[in-house]
């Protein structure tokens, strides 16, 4: 590009009653107290169309954005009418109201009932180009990417009083022009007026301005039109849209010039892309051609941003539209901004009011929110016995979950049913499986449809709570692989460290200024509204945090339209934080430092999809002990390309599995990589030795670990534990078998455990028969009943009993450590009628929503 190239934009906007909220046919009144020169009259007589001036900038193009929308509500508010931008308002008005004139009359008398129904509203941009062939051109190039402006601009989840179930409903209706969708497969100018000749001449168009390409040539000037795009409330995203064309006009330019040829996709496959982006906007994954594969909005985004940097530079748009698209991602769609709004009290008005304001860049007011009614239809049935985190004991829903429930009494049963089978139809696409054990065949992730909440303020209290947690654990483990003074001055016994199933000489290996446990999994639980307990620690080799961005990415596909009133932190930033806490251990001058990998034991590990997502996700290779050799210099990764020095290895195989195991020179592996990492030439994360910390006897001891080595009263309690080591404890124990449950301390996945009250007479005697023999081998804790959830079963809502795995990273910083509690929370979800779990005992998992 030499000249900078021009453009503008088009903005069409609903007029609305402010009293009704409905949308009001008063363009005409509107019209006689505006300048007809930047405004007009569309096809509906509740819609009014701008004209910016052609601009140089995004600056200007902002600039005149904003004035014609405040000009177009000075006008109207003297009328009783507010404008709004969006692709359509929830409540329109009764009955046909086209707006005058021959053009308009002859399409409502061709296009019959598709005129009544276009109440829809679009954003259009137009970039100039030197001539019209080069613009034929540019529209080929850049319509692959046109789903992703789509799903920027997403902005009509309502239709005629209705969640539609899509972000861009507007799109769905447009759709039904015949000349609407991808452009046709032209390559000069002349090429295209033949094809609108044969169009006028077939009679399904009457001139050439109702070619409604997603992207075409005009007609009549050498400019681009982008014509896909929803109206936007906010004029932030019509300038963030503008600018990414503009750049991807440049880069159509730059390819044609340099002969490129044009990009080969499927005119199915576009439409297929554009339904996507309709359907999800920027809550659920969108279509990404190269694959094609099903990817999430920020990377799409992020993506495609990177890929015109050159273009955006050279425009001087760079850092503007990369702050746009950071802040865009960061609020979400304008759809889901309103469904946030509806959420809040389930009325339409909530909605048409925060669009008026949003229009004009201002913080809608918003009413606190309300309870929904007493009985949902899918709560008739609905009857919990413990606890229950939605629903109240009178059989109320709690309020911060009302939109939930508005938005699955509207799907209802059928809808549910239906929602099920195709997240398990995208499981299957996705390959998301785990494994129960040993010679089992891989299963679907058992994944619920209903999302459990948890607000910011329960959050924050978490946060800090396990934080604590782990930053005496780590004490602990530091301490008992070095000194010991938590046992020399009598807070832990020597036996519960010496006989801990988890301790190893391996520990010792550690630096002592190196961080053991990078990546914490605590299990929480809760037998109130306001009392969380801690249930277990795991230090090892803590799974889940793959599984919970998984869960949130098929939740958001198969049901984009939940949004909570306040919004959800998002997890796309999750395996970037992981990989920074990885490089935290490295040393940023050493050679390799920023060369990471996931070790794992290979496809025959139940957590291998997992393994396989967060690798790909983090940018960092996955490695199995057998793709390893390790010398006197360091840890290296050798196979098909060059030999690779690595800095920091994360853990994800078991401990015994990784001494048993033989590198690429087939020499065993893992006590090679322990002395690695003790002359420091590679971090192991997390440590080798960390089981020492978490296994049920000494979690008895953690509330001691937090005053001993922090001095801080503790946060979150443990559930009440009894070591049947201890003579008296154990007497307890054997007295109080049918109140209590038991734990083997070296127990995994839920085995071995006897929850007395469900045990026979029989269980009850052999368990008690087996402490008498090990007692150190088994704890008690008292029977916490668990808070229950709403689960679908079949076709219907049920209480299932839910704990929480929460996951704590830990970086190096200086001489300590920075603890960072993620929102990627697992929750799991006990079988009927159980309290257990674990998904080796036919538990499943729910999406956790952190609100904002």
């Amino acid at each position: 590009m030499t000249a900078l190239p021009l453009l503008g934009a088009e903005e069409e906007f609903h007029v609305v009653d402010l009293e009704s909220r409905r949308s009001a046919p008063e363009v005409d009144a509107l019209l006689a107290r505006l300048d007809g020169a930047e405004f007009a009259p569309e096809l509906q007589r509740s819609l009014v169309e701008t004209n910016s001036p052609v601009c140089a900038t995004l600056d200007d193009l902002r600039h005149h954005l904003r004035r014609l929308r405040a000009t177009l509500e000075s006008a109207a508010e003297p009328l009783g009418l507010g404008v709004v931008a969006a692709g359509t308002v929830p409540l329109t008005h009764e009955g046909d109201a086209v707006s005058a004139g021959a053009r308009y009359e002859r399409m409502q008398h061709e296009y019959q009932l598709l005129v009544s129904e276009q109440h829809i509203c679009g954003a259009q941009v137009h970039v100039d180009v030197p001539d019209r062939d080069v613009a034929v051109q540019v529209v080929r190039r850049v319509a692959p990417y046109l789903p992703t402006l789509l799903a920027i601009s997403a902005s009509s989840p309502y239709w005629r009083g209705r969640d539609s179930g899509y972000a861009s409903f507007r799109s769905m209706v447009w759709s039904r022009w015949p000349t609407a969708g991808p452009p046709g497969n032209v390559e000069t100018a002349a090429d295209y007026d033949a094809m609108v000749a044969e169009l006028i001449a077939s009679g399904t168009i009457s001139d050439p301005g109702m070619v409604y390409f997603d992207i075409r040539p005009s007609s009549h000037l050498p400019t681009v039109e982008l014509r896909v795009c929803d109206a936007c409330p906010q004029v932030d995203d019509v300038v963030l849209i503008a600018g990414l064309f503009r750049a991807l006009v440049g880069r159509a330019r730059a390819d044609l010039d340099a002969g490129l040829p044009l990009p080969v996709s499927r005119h199915e496959l576009l439409r297929a892309a554009s339904w996507r982006a309709a359907r999800s906007g920027l809550e659920g994954d969108l279509v990404d051609l190269v694959g094609p594969s099903l990817v999430s909005p920020p990377l799409v985004v992020g993506q495609l941003v990177d890929h015109l940097r050159p273009q955006l530079e050279e425009l001087g748009d760079w850092e503007q539209v990369l702050e746009l698209s950071q802040a865009t991602l960061a609020r979400g769609s304008a759809a889901a901004r309103q469904r946030r709004a509806y959420g809040r009290r389930g009325e339409f008005t909530d909605v048409v009011d925060a669009l008026i304001a949003h229009t004009q860049g201002r913080t809608p007011v918003s009413e606190p929110p309300a309870t929904v009614p007493r009985s949902p239809a899918l709560l008739t049935a609905y009857h919990p016995t413990a606890f229950d985190e939605a629903v109240s004991e009178g059989g109320t829903v709690l309020p911060h979950y009302g939109f939930l429930f508005r938005a699955l009494d509207r799907m209802g049963p059928r809808g549910m049913v239906a929602a099920e089978s195709a997240l398990r139809t995208e499981q299957r696409a996705r390959g998301v499986t785990f494994r129960v054990g040993d010679g089992e065949p891989d299963r679907l992730f058992p994944l619920d449809l209903v999302p459990r909440i948890v607000t910011a303020e329960e959050w924050s209290g978490l946060s800090d709570g396990l934080a604590q947690r782990v930053r005496a654990l780590e004490a602990f483990v530091r301490d008992v692989y070095g000194e010991r003074r938590i046992v020399a001055d009598g807070v832990v016994p020597e036996a519960v460290v010496a006989n801990a199933p988890g301790w190893s000489r391996l520990g010792k290996l550690c630096p002592a200024d190196a961080v053991r446990i990078a990546v914490a999994g605590i299990d929480l639980v809760r037998d109130r509204a306001d009392h969380w307990l801690v249930l277990e620690d795991n230090l090892r080799v803590p799974s889940g945090i793959g599984y919970s961005i998984t869960s949130r990415r098929l939740i958001r596909s198969v049901m984009p339209d939940l949004e909570p009133p306040a919004g959800v932190v998002g997890l796309e930033p999750v395996p970037g934080r992981l990989r920074s806490a990885l490089l935290s251990a490295t040393e940023p001058d050493e050679p390799g430092a920023d060369e990471v990998a996931l070790l794992s034991q290979g496809p025959a590990d139940s957590a291998y999809f997992e393994h396989r997502l967060l690798a790909d996700q983090m940018g960092v290779p996955l490695v199995t002990p057998r793709e390893l050799q390790v010398t006197e210099e360091g840890v290296y990764l050798v196979g098909t390309g060059a030999r690779r020095r690595l800095s920091a290895l994360y853990r994800r195989i078991d401990e015994s599995a990784l001494m048993a195991a033989r590198g690429a020179d087939q020499r065993p592996v893992g006590r090679a990589i322990g002395n690695a990492v003790a002359r420091g030439t590679v971090a192991l994360l997390n440590a080798l030795g960390n089981g020492v910390a978490d296994d049920k006897l000494v979690y008895a001891y953690v509330p001691e670990m937090i005053a001993y080595y922090l001095g801080e009263p503790v946060l979150l309690a443990n559930v009440p534990t009894y070591p049947c080591v201890d003579a008296d404890r154990r007497a307890e124990v054997l007295d109080r078998l049918d109140q209590l449950v038991l734990k083997p301390v070296d127990g995994y996945g839920g085995q071995g455990i006897v929850i007395g009250p469900h045990a026979d007479r029989a269980e009850l005697a052999e368990v008690a028969e087996a402490i008498r023999q090990d007692p150190a081998g088994w704890v008690a804790q008292d029977l916490v009943s668990l808070s229950t959830h709403p689960t679908f079963a079949g076709d219907k809502l049920e209480p299932r009993a839910v704990d929480l795995r929460a996951f704590v990273l830990q970086s190096r910083h200086g001489d300590g450590a920075q603890v960072e509690v993620l929102p990627a929370a697992l929750s799991r979800v006990a079988p009927a009628g159980s309290m257990i779990v674990n998904s080796s005992r036919g538990g499943g998992a729910k999406d956790t929503w952190v609100l904002r």
